[in-house]
């Protein structure tokens, strides 16, 4: 029987998908209450691929993609999400989002996004959470696998996503993986 080794603590992510800017403000400082300093910020990036979230967030959708400076443990990200739910409705002063709030975790290999929805790629974590695998990295980018979204797959999110795993190797003493 092979040893338990320990798991590599990742970077938490969350890629915020707005349209207000008082929300949005609002979201990153409840975010920043919850798990502590961010350490990347990336810029707005126009959300444009579909219109999916028109009827309930608005229009002009823009996704912004932060990092947290505390490294978690991967197992956290179930708990993480369950937060980010209750905080997408608390900043919105409404009954229906005007945030998103994607949360996940990022390391030297991968992108895993927590999901509340079922599909055949997702593994289950606990209460109804799922992980997502998003992007694996190979040839100096995340790649996307066939089932991510349209807008992880055109290559929009590439550098903010390089940057943060920067970040994160020069955390673990890594730089050159």
């Amino acid at each position: 029987m092979a040893p338990v080794e320990p798991v590599s603590p990742v970077k938490q992510i969350v890629g915020i998908l707005w349209a207000d800017r008082t929300v949005l403000e609002n979201g990153l400082d409840r975010l920043r209450d919850c798990w502590g300093p961010m350490d990347y910020v990336g810029d707005d990036i126009l959300f444009d691929i579909t219109d999916y979230y028109e009827n309930e967030m608005g229009t002009k959708l823009a996704r912004r993609w932060i990092s947290f400076t505390n490294l978690i443990a991967p197992e956290s990200t179930a708990q993480a999400k369950l937060i980010c739910n209750k905080l997408e409705f608390e900043v919105s002063g409404q009954t229906q989002r005007k945030v998103n709030l994607d949360i996940g975790y990022l390391d030297h290999n991968k992108v895993v996004l927590a999901s509340m929805k079922y599909a055949g790629q997702k593994i289950h974590l606990t209460g109804g959470i799922y992980a997502d695998l998003v992007g694996r990295y190979k040839q100096g980018r995340y790649q996307a696998m066939e089932w991510s979204f349209p807008d992880f797959k055109d290559g929009r999110y590439d550098q903010q996503l390089l940057s943060i795993r920067k970040l994160y190797l020069q955390q673990r003493g890594n730089q050159n993986s």
